[in-house]
Formats: structure tokens, C-alpha cells, sequence
């Protein structure tokens, strides 16, 4: 849906996360540098392409974003928040709705993504979460995975 107030655009994207672990580990993508919020780290995930599935969507997510596939489990959680700009390409407010599922990724070997909104995946143990610049939305999720 999009509107337009005042010569702004808003308009809604719904996305798919996953939340991914490995022993104490969780699978986090950093955003490229040519993106906005470049050096952060966010779960593997994003907007879904018109008329996909959610479930569908985080698994090509997770395939483009770190090379591995996987299998959906259950919905921990819907969050929903308003970027405002400058957080936005276009300079929209955008409401981003994101769908948090536990995935459990099959074994494999990680595939950074290349001319892609991310430039590497790795194993993040989980208690150095605290260290790294991370986007909002993983606090909020390894609060619903109960980590």
C-alpha cells in the first residue's frame, strides 16, 4: 500500500527474517557499504517480491543472502516499524512489517552475496551480539528466540 502526504511517500513492505542458530552461534549478514546502515549486521532476510509466501521469501533470502537453504519453523514473532528519512533509500516513510521464523539451515559452507544489499554472512556468537553495531530489529529478535 502506499499514500502520499504532504508530497511524501509511505508506503509498507513486508519482509521475512530468520533466525538461525548454530550451537551458541547465530547467522548474521552485514549490510554493504553502499547501502544504508552499511557495517551493521541484521538477520538474513527482507522485502518479499509481490505474491511470494513469506515462508518462500526467507528461505530465498537466506539462499541469496549466505549461500545456505533451510527449513522454516515456527513464527516467533511480527514487528512492525516506521523509517523515517534519511533511514530510507528514496527518502519514504516506509512501515516495514518484518516476519521473525527459526529457520534450522542445512549444512553447508557460508556464500557472501555479491552486488547485494549485504557483503558478508558469518556465525556470530551469541554473546558478543553486545559488540557489534547491529540493526534494531535483531535485539527485538533474539529477545523472541529467548537469547
Amino acid at each position: 500500500m502506499t499514500s502520499s502526504v504532504e508530497g511524501m511517500v509511505e508506503r509498507v513492505r513486508l519482509a521475512s527474517y530468520a533466525w538461525v542458530e548454530r550451537g551458541d552461534a547465530v547467522l548474521l549478514c552485514r549490510i554493504s557499504a553502499s547501502d544504508l546502515g552499511g557495517g551493521h549486521w541484521s538477520l538474513p532476510g527482507g522485502g518479499l517480491d509481490f505474491g511470494e509466501e513469506p515462508e518462500v521469501g526467507v528461505l530465498r533470502e537466506l539462499r541469496e543472502e549466505t549461500g545456505l537453504s533451510g527449513t522454516v519453523g515456527e513464527l516467533l514473532g511480527i514487528r512492525s516499524a516506521v523509517l523515517e528519512p534519511p533511514e530510507t533509500k528514496r527518502g519514504d516513510r516506509i512501515q516495514n512489517v518484518g516476519l521473525l521464523y527459526r529457520v534450522a539451515a542445512h549444512e553447508g559452507e557460508l556464500v557472501m552475496e555479491v552486488g547485494g544489499s549485504t557483503d558478508l554472512a558469518a556465525w556470530i556468537p551469541i554473546a558478543e551480539l553486545d559488540t557489534l553495531p547491529l540493526v534494531p530489529h535483531v535485539a527485538w529478535a533474539r529477545e523472541r528466540a529467548g537469547r
